[in-house]
């Protein structure tokens, strides 16, 4: 450490008597590597300490594995590269061989260390590979192959993807903990899909967005749960701060439902006053809330409803943009009074010779039918309540779109990876953990590095808003 500390003054008072000035950022990234280097060789040492060495250790097939020599191993560190050495065993029944010190550190089967993998997880999971690999050289000063982080961040997302699985199907077990504490005021749950690039593979039986076109994507399916636990001062409902969480799956909404029911429960639900789901019509959105969430007050996002109106006048009125402005926003009028029934009959009453426009109108005017007990929004504004879905819509955006959209994704998902569906699953469930904060639960936890994340900071919103949820045992660490 002296030696580096010395050489470290010897550059810097160097190049400040040389050119008269201090170059500030040169300087950082020297004391930086220098440090780096210094931790690297102390950690080195501290991995190096003469050990016990059994000479037998147990084997996973229920045999004794014999000692049989020392091994040396390179590990990537936060600090930099380390060497060391561990002992090697065999097993003389299942001739497999075993180190317990890869155990110990949690390296079995890669050459990088916890902090690293967590490093790699997390960059991985918020933008593309070849970002996180320029973000780790930049930020960290290491050295790291796009390959390694995606890797990485595929294996802790596939992990969580299990753990997630294993709620679920606790869930349907009804093995899931109680919730204890006092009501939640209101909990939403938002839900919508969005479309990702898939291998032909993936898309054989499948049809097309469009009639008569192939397949080209799969839907992700992605949920949030948020509270709200008051309003402002003109009575508009304010979203607790950090109480959002995501999940997300690429699979049937039979099995994404159960997904969803899983999350709300770990929320506290079941401890909600009022319980809202917010959607954008889609018929597998209300089946879902309907087999899971039987009570709660659907609501169909008031943009999605003004959009079906604005797409409606733009096939009316192609050449006529005043005409088109008035129609639509005279409908879009009657909606946010809540007079569904009349938009209804504007709708059917629209008088055209033209076939496709008459099966247009015919299909929207049942789709505001349809909903119209969930578009009843000056109800929902008097209670303070939200009917916009901007939640979600965001999520759909930072989670999904400019995650699984990225260039270096779709390469590496569509031209390499013989399984991409589990691919494009395991960065989704990586990434919603990301943007929840509990992508640090899904690593070997340790002291230094864990932290309050944004489940546990929302818990202490309800707790500060005397609606406390307390789970029986902690269940965050999907």
């Amino acid at each position: 450490m002296a030696q580096e500390v010395s050489r470290l003054l010897q550059v810097v008072f160097a190049g400040s008597r040389k050119t008269g000035q201090v170059d500030l950022e040169a300087v950082e990234m020297l004391v930086r590597e220098s440090m780096h280097r210094a931790g690297a060789a102390a950690l080195e040492r501290l991995l190096s300490r003469p050990t016990r060495q059994p000479p037998k250790v147990s084997c996973g097939c229920g045999h004794t594995a014999q000692y049989h020599d020392q091994r040396n191993k390179q590990l990537l560190t936060v600090l930099g590269p380390v060497q060391l050495q561990r002992s090697y065993y065999v097993c003389p029944q299942c001739h497999q061989g075993k180190i317990p010190r890869d155990e110990e550190l949690d390296v079995v089967g890669t050459e990088c260390s916890p902090g690293v993998q967590r490093m790699m997880a997390a960059v991985g999971s918020d933008a593309s590979f070849h970002h996180g690999r320029e973000q780790l050289a930049l930020l960290a000063g290491l050295e790291v192959t796009t390959k390694a982080v995606e890797r990485h961040a595929e294996a802790i997302g596939t992990d969580i993807a299990r753990r997630e699985q294993d709620q679920v199907n606790r869930a349907l077990q009804l093995d899931l903990p109680q919730i204890l504490g006092a009501p939640v005021p209101v909990m939403y749950i938002e839900l919508d899909g969005t479309q990702v690039p898939m291998v032909r593979a993936e898309l054989e039986g499948r049809g097309g967005r469009i009639e008569g076109q192939p397949a080209r994507t799969r839907e992700v399916k992605l949920g949030c749960v948020f509270t709200q636990t008051t309003t402002d001062e003109k009575g508009r409902p304010i979203r607790d701060e950090v109480s959002t969480t995501y999940t997300g799956a690429i699979e049937a909404a039979e099995l994404f439902g159960r997904r969803l029911y899983t999350e709300a429960w770990e929320r506290g639900w079941n401890c909600a006053r009022k319980k809202v789901v917010l959607g954008d019509g889609a018929e597998w959105i209300w089946n879902i809330a309907d087999q899971h969430f039987p009570g709660a007050l659907q609501v169909v996002d008031i943009w999605h409803a003004r959009e079906h109106l604005w797409d409606v006048a733009a096939k009316l009125f192609p050449s006529d943009d005043p005409q088109r402005r008035n129609w639509a926003k005279k409908l879009i009028k009657k909606l946010n009074r809540g007079r569904v029934q009349t938009v209804v009959i504007d709708l059917r009453a629209f008088p055209t010779r033209k076939p496709a426009l008459r099966d247009i109108l015919r299909t929207e005017a049942d789709y505001f039918e349809r909903n119209q007990e969930r578009m009843r929004y000056p109800k929902y504004r008097k209670q303070g309540l939200f009917f916009g879905s901007g939640v979600i819509e965001a999520g759909c955006k930072t989670v999904i779109g400019s995650r699984l959209n990225s260039s270096s994704l779709a390469c590496s998902g569509l031209c390499a990876a013989p399984t991409p569906s589990s691919h494009y699953a395991a960065i989704v469930s990586a990434a919603s953990s990301k943007t929840t904060g509990r992508l640090d639960h899904a690593l070997p936890e340790s002291p230094i590095f864990m932290s309050r994340t944004p489940l546990e900071a929302s818990r202490a919103v309800v707790n500060k808003s005397s609606c406390p949820v307390l789970l029986i045992r902690d269940l965050s660490a999907l």
